[in-house]
Formats: C-alpha cells, sequence, structure tokens
C-alpha cells in the first residue's frame, strides 16, 4: 500500500484527487492510505440536500466552502483542526460494506495515544461518550474507498453553525444528517499532542505503507476533475435532490411565506403567500422564478427583470432575493 500525504487544502481539489486514486486504483494494485485537511468547509454526502444542510447565511459569511462527495452519509465540517483519511483499496464485486476493516487501525492508532475509542452504530467512532470521527464508502465493482474525518482539534462553534438549519423548512428526499454530539480528540488526551504527532501515530497505524510522491500527471487529472466537477455549482448544489423548501420572513411592509419546489437545482415550482398589499398579479410574479436555477446569480437575474415592487408593495430587490437565498 502506498502512504500519501496531501500538500493542499482546497477541498474540491482533495475530493477529486481521492476520486482520480480511486478510479485508477484496478485488481492486483497495492492500493493508497491517504492522510489530509481541508480549509474550513461543508462537506455533504452524495445522496443529500445541500440546502437542507447547509446554514447557508454562515457560510457565506464566514468563506466556507461547500463540496460533495462521492460517498453517501451525512454532511461534516471540515477545518484545519480535522484530520481527515483514506483507504482506497481494490475489492471484488459484491463485497458488504466493511467499516470495522478500516476503523479498527484507528482505533489502535488512538489507543497509544491514550484515547480509548469504539465503534458507534455503523461508521461512528466516539470516545468519552461523544462522537469523534464519522466515515463514508463508496464501492463499484473493482474497488473500495473508504474515508474519515477526525475530530482533532476542530473549531466545534463553525462546525454547529455551519451545519445548524431549521430542519422544519424542507421536505426533502435526501438523507438528512443525525445531528450528534461530538468533541475533540485532543481534549481527551492525557498530555498535549501536536496536530503532527497525531498524524506521525497515524502513519504508523498502516506499517507496511510505503510513502509515495504524486506524478505530475496525476496532480494534473486532480485539478481536470476539480474543474469539471468538484468546484462546479451543478455537482454541489444542483446534485441535490428534489425538495420543497418553505421560508418565512416578516418585512416592514408585511409578512411573506415562500413555497419552492426544486429538482436539479431548478426552481419548478413557485407560490408566495402573506398578509401583504400590492397587484393581483402574484402568478405573473411566481413564473418570473419558476424554470430558474436555486442560485444568486439567477435569481437576481429574475428579479431584476420582474421586480418584487410590481407585487410586494413596499419590497425592495436586493432584501427580497437574501430572503430567497436565506
Amino acid at each position: 500500500m502506498y502512504l500519501i500525504d496531501v500538500q493542499s487544502d482546497d477541498p474540491a481539489f482533495n475530493l477529486a484527487l481521492e476520486e482520480h486514486l480511486f478510479r485508477s486504483t484496478g485488481p492486483g494494485d497495492p492500493g493508497f492510505f491517504i492522510l489530509w485537511s481541508n480549509s474550513p468547509s461543508v462537506i455533504v454526502g452524495r445522496f443529500q440536500n445541500t440546502a437542507a444542510e447547509v446554514n447557508r447565511q454562515f457560510t457565506d459569511e464566514r468563506g466556507i466552502r461547500i463540496v460533495r462527495r462521492m460517498t453517501g452519509g451525512g454532511a461534516v465540517y471540515h477545518d484545519h483542526g480535522n484530520v481527515n483519511y483514506s483507504f482506497i483499496v481494490p475489492a471484488k464485486s459484491g463485497v458488504p460494506f466493511d467499516f470495522s476493516r478500516f476503523t479498527l487501525p484507528i482505533i489502535l492508532a488512538l489507543g497509544r495515544l491514550g484515547v480509548a475509542a469504539e465503534t458507534s452504530g455503523r461508521n461512528d467512532l466516539c470516545a468519552g461518550g461523544r462522537k469523534i470521527s464519522g466515515s463514508a464508502q463508496h464501492m463499484d465493482g473493482t474497488r473500495l474507498l473508504h474515508h474519515g474525518t477526525l475530530l482533532f482539534d476542530c473549531d466545534l462553534s463553525a462546525l454547529e453553525r455551519s451545519l445548524s438549519v431549521d430542519e422544519e423548512k424542507f421536505t426533502s428526499k435526501g438523507f438528512v444528517s443525525v445531528r450528534s454530539r461530538v468533541t475533540n480528540i485532543l481534549s481527551l488526551m492525557p498530555g498535549p499532542v501536536t496536530v503532527t504527532e497525531f498524524m506521525e501515530e497515524l502513519r504508523a497505524c498502516v506499517p507496511d505503507a510505503t510513502p509515495m510522491r504524486l506524478e505530475e500527471w496525476r496532480l494534473q487529472e486532480a485539478e481536470r476533475l476539480r474543474d469539471e466537477k468538484y468546484n462546479r455549482w451543478e455537482w454541489n448544489w444542483g446534485e441535490s435532490p428534489g425538495f420543497t423548501e418553505r421560508k418565512t420572513k416578516r418585512f416592514p411592509w408585511g409578512k411573506v411565506e415562500a413555497l419552492l419546489d426544486v429538482s436539479r437545482g431548478v426552481i419548478t415550482r413557485a407560490s408566495f403567500y402573506g398578509d401583504y398589499f400590492g397587484p393581483d398579479n402574484r402568478r405573473q410574479f411566481q413564473r418570473a422564478i419558476e424554470g430558474r436555477l436555486y442560485r444568486e446569480d439567477s435569481l437576481k437575474e429574475a428579479l431584476e427583470a420582474f421586480p418584487p415592487s410590481l407585487h410586494f408593495n413596499g419590497a425592495e430587490t436586493e432584501e427580497f432575493l437574501r430572503f430567497l437565498l436565506q
């Protein structure tokens, strides 16, 4: 098995590199053990509704990236206080998901640092009664990817606020993350340990891994996949399953309730209700919203073509745009 220490903290590049290594692994290959860390970001599961998982106002204010991964499971927050690991190995078709095979070395490494961890449920690690790690897997006919995030010294406040949304706003066909009580591994250690020392212990948990320097062609392939997939709104937001979002806001000129049906990132139906005043042209306004991508540039264009003030007496375009995106 090859050991790769990824130098990038770009979440889109790192996930693209992971997918490239996965796609290029074939039967008989030794496989990879990868250690990596991301700048502040929310990584959503393959089958999740991004809008239902992310506190968009907070992540926008903080410049926190939103990226979808290729594996299922729930949304997770990453920052430089997280250490992420990946195993990529050949696997035969029909092999069942087996999380324990890959979490056991991590548990042993934590034990050597004085942290007694254990599996919880199907894919989590807990210590001291709290979650310290979540993992996910993806398989095709010839290979398997297992990756996980380890909360070493993460900003738990940012974690909570990035993922904290009003779940009553959404009726979604996507998988909704289970909110768990979490803690940092560092707080459970008997003495001070640096992230460098922690990662060194993780490297030792796969003693037969041979360090590998990534060839330039692999880096170029990862950059191409990053640009064509992981940096694109169509993957990170547009791939969300169909959902209905309900949002309500009281403006100085009246209260508005919006119901938006969204499919593959496109608003297929928009309905507005409230105690506001205005001309009876609601259906015209709704049609201006329908068919638009559920993102800022597309909605801004719609509202410039049919300003909200034409239906909602006293409304301003910018405040209504923020309302639709909240």
